[in-house]
């Protein structure tokens, strides 16, 4: 038997894990000395809400070893495995946290995938190990196509402004003063765990629809690309390019909010699409 285990960096809203009896865990969101954990203590639209008030950037934390503890005592014994699939070892310290936990059980089968990736597109790899475990797969096998699906995917995403980004170190300065002085909307992409820029274009509009573009230019002609739109309080703009992608002959991708912990170093305004070649 195989359980699967989650957080919330995969965008899957809390209510439906706990539908699917997925163990999931937050992200802490620290707003000077107050912290909060991202499932049911403060979802995105609080979170925006605060922040856009907020004359400080929050900050995050991965969640602690001792959030995994509960979890590992349920599901890690009578030859059950623990699947943790964890996001990207390089922008999140979850994967460690998962791992440091585990040290507390040595005589369990617990075993943590980094998955390379954050958002949406963790979700869907989430959510087809769900079905690959429904389905009776034995936990080596599932580990390898979940690494396989995982090399596959890709994140293209544009922001309303680069600080976020700056402030949270995940650009340098440089970056961030040329996009502000040449004023042009960045498409940027999640490779292999970093943040890399792809292209710039002079406003939001003409960036969403060149990301439309790259992805219809990529996308799997066998229609196995499990495309996804991410948003922050930017819901109009992801029904409007869900829209764009139906007009070209998608099927409607599925719309997620982005949690917080992903919110603080993107900011508000963010559009993203995720899918797998």
């Amino acid at each position: 038997m195989v359980t699967i285990v989650a957080d919330t960096l995969s965008t899957i809203p809390p209510d439906d894990a706990v539908k699917m009896g997925i163990p999931y865990v937050p992200q802490i969101i620290i707003f000077g000395n107050d912290s909060y954990k991202d499932d049911y203590e403060m979802d995105s639209a609080t979170f925006i809400q605060r922040l856009r008030n907020s004359p400080e950037l929050p900050k995050t934390a991965a969640p602690p070893p001792a959030l995994y503890t509960p979890i590992y005592e349920k599901y890690g014994s009578n030859s059950n495995t623990v699947v943790v699939l964890a996001p990207s070892a390089d922008v999140s310290g979850t994967f460690r946290g998962a791992t440091v936990g585990a040290e507390d059980f040595p005589d369990a089968d617990i075993r943590i995938i980094d998955t390379r990736t954050v958002g949406s597109g963790l979700g869907s790899i989430v959510l087809k190990a769900y079905e690959w475990n429904k389905q009776g797969m034995d936990a080596d096998t599932l580990i390898e196509k979940v690494k396989e699906m995982s090399a596959r995917q890709r994140v293209y995403f544009v922001v309303d402004t680069l600080e976020y980004l700056h402030k949270g170190g995940r650009i340098g300065g440089a970056k961030m003063l040329m996009g502000s002085l040449l004023q042009v909307k960045p498409i940027l992409q999640l490779q292999d765990g970093h943040i890399e820029p792809v292209e710039n274009q002079r406003t939001k509009r003409r960036a969403l629809a060149r990301l439309k573009e790259m992805v219809q230019s990529e996308y799997p002609k066998n229609g196995n690309g499990f495309l996804t739109i991410m948003h922050g309080d930017a819901l109009a703009e992801a029904e409007a390019l869900a829209d764009d992608f139906v007009a070209s002959g998608f099927t409607r991708p599925q719309i997620f909010n982005l949690p917080p912990a992903i919110l603080v170093h993107v900011g508000p305004g963010v559009v993203a699409a995720s899918f797998f070649i």
